[in-house]
C-alpha cells in the first residue's frame, strides 16, 4: 500500500484516532452502582476507586513514555499501550475477583499514559501555525467524541450487566489497525540513533512558562472533575434526574466539545489570546448553573455551557505550551503537564470534599460551588495573562 501522506485525510484520521481512547476510562462510572452487590465485601468507596485507580496508572504511562520511546520509538510506544488497552480493558468482561480488576484498571490508565503525551505532542511534528491549531481543536474533538460515544454504550450495554459494559474497550482494536497500517514515522528510529547524547542533554528541559501552564491545568482539572462524582449526587438527591438522565447530561458535556473543537481554528485566529479568559469564564458560569439548577432543562444549558468553555480552554493551553517549551522538549513539557493533570484527576474527590466540608456544609451543591470558586481563581489568572500577552503585542 502506498504511504499515507501527513496532509492527506487519512493519515490525520489515523493519526487523530488515538486521542478517541484519551478519556475512555472513567467512562463506566455510571455502572458502579451495578458494581455494589458484586463485591459485597468491598466498600463503596473501594469500588469507586475502579473509576479513579486508571489515573494513577496514566500517570505511571506517562512517566515511563519518554523512556521507552527513547528505547524502541514513538510509534511502537503507541502501539504498546493500545494493546495494554484492549488487554487490560477488557480483562473485567469474564473475571469477577475484585482485586484482579483493580489491577487491570490500573493498567489500563498505564497503556493510556504510554501514548498520551505524544497524541498531542506529535501533532507538532506534522504541522505548524494555524493548521497546528487547528489540528488541536480536532484533537480535542476527538477525545470528547470518544467520550461521548463509549458512554452512549455504556448505557446501550448496562441492562446486559456491567459486565458486558467493558466491551467498550475493544474499540482499541480497530484503532490499533489503522494506526499501524497508515502512520508512519520514517526517520525517527534515524534521529534516534543519532542524537541519543543530545536528547540526554537538551529533551527534559523545562521553563517557567511550562511549570505555569502544568500548573494551571492542574488546578483546572481539580475544579472541572467534580461534574463525574457529584454531579449524579446533585441530581438524584435534589430530584432534577434519574441515572439515565445523568449519564445522558454527563455525555453532553463532552459532545459539545465536538463542535467547538471543529470551530476552534477558527476562533483562534479571530479572537487569539482571549480564547482562554472567554473558555474559563463560562466553565465559572457552568459549574455556578448546574449547582443551582431546577431543573433537567436548565442542567443540559448548563453542562453546554460548561462543555464550551472547557473546550475552548484546553486546546489553548496546549498550543501556548507547544509555542513556549523549549525548542527540543516539546514532548518531555506534554508529559509533565498531563501528569500533573492526571494527578489533579486523582486527587479532585479528596480536595473537593476537604473543602466542601471546611467551607460549606458537604452537600453536592456546596462542592460544586465551591469548584466554581476555583475556577474563577484560575479565570481572574487568565486575564492576567492576556493583558500581558497584549501589552507584549
Amino acid at each position: 500500500m502506498k504511504k499515507a501522506k501527513p496532509q492527506s485525510g487519512l493519515f490525520k484520521i489515523a493519526l487523530l484516532s488515538i486521542s478517541l481512547l484519551l478519556m475512555i476510562a472513567p467512562q463506566i462510572s455510571p455502572v458502579l452502582p451495578l458494581m455494589y452487590s458484586s463485591f459485597p465485601t468491598i466498600s463503596r468507596a473501594g469500588v469507586e476507586t475502579l473509576s479513579t485507580i486508571p489515573n494513577i496508572g496514566i500517570v505511571i504511562g506517562l512517566m515511563l513514555s519518554p523512556f521507552l520511546i527513547r528505547l524502541v520509538g514513538s510509534k511502537p510506544t503507541i502501539i504498546s499501550g493500545l494493546l495494554i488497552i484492549l488487554l487490560a480493558g477488557t480483562y473485567p468482561i469474564y473475571s469477577t475477583n475484585y482485586y484482579m480488576i483493580l489491577i487491570s484498571r490500573f493498567l489500563l490508565g498505564l497503556g493510556i499514559g504510554l501514548f498520551n503525551s505524544l497524541a498531542v505532542s506529535l501533532l507538532a511534528k506534522f504541522y505548524q501555525g494555524n493548521e497546528l491549531s487547528t489540528m488541536l481543536g480536532f484533537q480535542n474533538s476527538m477525545g470528547s467524541i470518544g467520550a461521548a460515544l463509549f458512554s452512549f454504550c455504556v448505557g446501550c450495554l448496562a441492562g446486559l450487566g456491567w459486565h458486558t459494559t467493558f466491551l467498550i474497550y475493544l474499540a482499541a482494536l480497530p484503532i490499533l489497525v489503522l494506526f499501524s497500517w497508515i502512520v508512519t514515522l520514517p526517520r525517527e528510529q534515524n534521529q534516534i540513533a543519532a542524537s541519543q547524547n543530545q536528547m540526554t542533554k537538551n529533551d527534559n528541559r523545562l521553563n517557567i512558562q511550562v511549570i505555569k501552564i502544568a500548573l494551571l491545568m492542574f488546578f483546572m482539572y481539580i475544579f472541572f472533575m467534580p461534574m463525574t462524582f457529584k454531579l449524579p449526587q446533585l441530581a438524584i438527591s435534589q430530584k432534577i434526574a434519574d441515572v439515565s438522565q445523568v449519564a445522558f447530561v454527563s455525555s453532553m458535556i463532552t459532545l459539545i466539545g465536538i463542535p467547538v473543537g471543529l470551530a476552534y481554528g477558527y476562533l483562534k485566529k479571530k479572537l487569539q489570546d482571549l480564547i482562554l479568559p472567554i473558555g474559563l469564564f463560562l466553565q465559572v458560569v457552568g459549574l455556578l448553573a448546574i449547582a443551582f439548577s431546577a431543573n433537567l432543562l436548565m442542567l443540559i444549558f448548563a453542562a453546554i455551557v460548561l462543555g464550551t468553555g472547557f473546550g475552548l480552554s484546553v486546546p489553548y493551553i496546549f498550543n501556548w505550551l507547544g509555542n513556549v517549551a523549549p525548542k527540543n522538549s516539546i514532548n518531555f513539557a506534554t508529559t509533565i503537564t498531563l501528569i500533573l493533570v492526571n494527578i489533579g484527576c486523582a486527587v479532585s474527590p479528596t480536595i473537593i470534599n476537604w473543602l466542601g466540608n471546611t467551607l460549606g456544609n458537604g452537600s453536592a451543591r456546596a462542592d460544586i460551588t465551591i469548584a466554581s470558586l476555583g475556577m474563577t481563581i484560575l479565570f481572574c489568572y487568565s486575564g492576567v495573562h492576556y493583558l500581558q500577552t497584549k501589552n507584549k503585542h
